[in-house]
């Protein structure tokens, strides 16, 4: 943690001192070593936050571009009876989790119904076998109504009419056919691969922003088709999420 309770104030890690996590009351102790980040650390977890994580570089970098007082908010669940502490919580209500370690469906399910307006950044650096492949138009395009992109590394689009008919064999077709030419490549939508992809991000129904460093996000974005829905890429500039989120 970055803050707990040090003589009433909510400060972070002073090496030497105990202190108490603003969540659950619980004594919690400064760790101010060389390597790890400065933090605050439970001395038990027993009736905190089971959804808890190792603080890393990456998380509180992230949390230091919001204001102090949207970092660290806690929340009691009356149903588990522990605390829930959100790594952002913006006065608009708006919950940011920064996600650095893999996730079960079942906790990510747990979390999305637990604060009314989630928003995961996730850490996609950590991710193997994930590539950005390449540029493609919208795929809300309305030009595109007729078409199904095809769940597949290779870029390709089969009929609708061909879908709904369960046909063996559709016509495949790629944006150099003679029909599909036409349809504008977009900057802001890409296709992507994923080997052995955490299929809890897949299924996930709160807004996904992957970050890979740099300047620019990429939101996971899903095309709900009859085939089988196809997942891309959007991307988002960095500093237009924070300046959005940071002045709500």
């Amino acid at each position: 943690m970055q803050y707990a309770l040090l003589n009433g104030d909510r400060v972070e890690a002073v090496k030497g001192k105990t202190g108490f996590c603003v969540g659950c009351g619980q004594k919690v102790i400064a760790k101010c070593g060389s390597v790890k980040i400065h933090h605050w650390a439970h001395i038990s977890l027993s009736h905190c936050d089971s959804w808890w994580e190792n603080e890393t570089l990456w998380h509180r970098q992230w949390k230091e571009v919001f204001s102090k007082q949207f970092r660290e908010v806690s929340f009691y669940d009356e149903k588990l009876q522990e605390f829930h502490r959100a790594d952002v919580h913006t006065s608009a209500g708006v919950t940011i989790e920064l996600q650095n370690s893999s996730i079960t469906f079942e906790e990510l399910q747990s979390r999305e119904c637990f604060y009314p307006k989630l928003i995961w950044v996730v850490n996609g650096l950590k991710f193997k076998g994930f590539k950005v492949l390449k540029s493609i138009p919208n795929p809300l395009n309305p030009l595109l109504n007729d078409y199904e992109f095809c769940d597949s590394e290779h870029l390709s689009l089969i009929r609708k009419t061909d879908a709904l008919s369960q046909k063996s064999k559709p016509e495949i077709f790629t944006f150099y056919s003679q029909e599909l030419k036409n349809i504008p490549v977009s900057s802001a939508f890409y296709s992507f691969s994923w080997k052995n992809a955490h299929q809890s991000w897949l299924q996930a129904s709160c807004p996904i922003f992957i970050d890979l460093g740099g300047h620019f996000l990429y939101r996971l974005r899903r095309r709900h088709q009859i085939s089988s829905n196809y997942s891309y890429l959007q991307l988002v500039s960095k500093k237009a999420f924070i300046r959005k989120y940071s002045e709500t």
